[in-house]
């Protein structure tokens, strides 16, 4: 596959971020794309350990393992204090994946078909979680606009961090319930039919693959972070628009091209899985992982999106994707829609001035 070969970019972000010291609009190219192939690797030894341990395992192996290299690359982000920047990954992360990835697997998947179906009560588990994900996104938001109109709210930034903490709690507890609903109390009900493949890879490969692929990751993300804002300020986009669009594309490039893959081969089941399911991943583990480790780490983050085109891009996208997978079936044109409400959401953070640096 062609992303094999950006595995090359690892060693010429290496050269290029610790040897020569070259521009960070370079190191931050090479560095950014070469966590692609990585994080492929990742995802698929994620598979194969998930196959060997069983379906109520292997969901508890996929939330933990599914998003590491997100994870990392946000980390190393939150570490340099870029709080927004993260906010902004969360947000590109959730709308990358249902509108982007699905729209261009839809287009994939449908352009030699008249149309593709897939079961519509695991798609409409997924579309609750997200709707629940946006209620829960929304609510810091509006409180924070409350609280700091009160002119008796007392310190309304300590309120914030309180109710962020409790959310990310709730959501947390939500999605582990949803495990045991789908993977051991509703078992043959949310069953894929289509998940008969063995394992193929040997234990210790898998765990080599992910350990490795841990290390590599975390070594780019701590380039791609280093140079983030030079490049956002050589390129005069601002690093709203990085974390938004460039960075979420970046973390999510391999489970889009796994859906293009499996809209091709008519998974659609497989499909709405991966691209659904990673929103949700996204919002309901994720983000709230990230704010409670960002107390640990000294750079505290909150669930509050001041910038309300965060907020208004994850409302569209969740009823844009409720209303294209409600009927249990899709097309080529649908695909195009999703991609179309993407395109829309870029360009209004492209023009945004919001955390720009000029």
């Amino acid at each position: 596959m062609i992303i094999s070969f950006l595995l090359v970019l690892v060693p010429v972000s290496w050269i290029l971020g610790f040897g020569i010291h070259a521009s960070p609009l370079w190191i931050f190219a090479t560095s950014g794309l070469s966590i692609v192939p990585v994080a492929d690797r990742m995802r698929r030894a994620t598979e194969q350990l998930a196959k060997r341990t069983g379906p109520a395992i292997g969901g508890l192996v996929t939330v933990a393992f599914g998003s590491f290299a997100e994870l990392i690359l946000a980390l190393f982000v939150l570490n340099h204090g870029d709080t927004e920047v993260v906010k902004a990954q969360i947000t590109g992360s959730i709308i990358g994946t249902s509108l982007l990835g699905l729209g261009v697997a839809l287009i994939a998947g449908g352009l030699k078909r008249k149309k593709q179906t897939f079961d519509r009560e695991s798609a409409g588990s997924l579309g609750s979680l997200l709707i629940l994900s946006v209620v829960a996104l929304l609510l810091p938001a509006l409180f924070d606009f409350t609280e700091r109109r009160m002119l008796s709210a007392p310190n309304p930034a300590a309120l914030d961090e309180k109710l962020s903490i409790s959310v990310s709690v709730v959501l947390i507890l939500v999605y582990v319930a949803n495990l045991i609903y789908t993977l051991v109390t509703h078992r043959d009900v949310f069953k894929s039919q289509e998940e008969k493949d063995g394992s193929t890879w040997s234990v210790w490969k898998t765990i080599a693959v992910l350990v490795g692929g841990t290390a590599i990751v975390a070594v780019e993300a701590d380039l791609v972070s280093g140079s983030l804002q030079a490049t956002s300020a050589q390129l005069e986009l601002s690093s709203l628009f990085l974390g938004v669009i460039v960075l979420s594309v970046i973390g999510n490039a391999a489970d889009i091209i796994a859906a293009v893959y499996f809209a091709t081969q008519d998974r659609m089941g497989l499909v709405i899985g991966l691209c659904l399911g990673s929103s949700v991943q996204v919002a309901m583990v994720l983000a709230p992982a990230l704010v409670l480790i960002s107390y640990f780490m000294g750079h505290p983050m909150n669930l509050i999106f001041s910038n309300p085109l965060d907020l208004i891009a994850i409302v569209a996208t969740v009823f844009a994707v409720r209303s294209i997978v409600a009927d249990g079936e899709t097309n080529w044109f649908e695909g195009v829609l999703l991609v179309a409400v993407y395109v829309l959401i870029a360009m209004a953070f492209f023009f945004s001035t919001a955390g720009s640096n000029n």
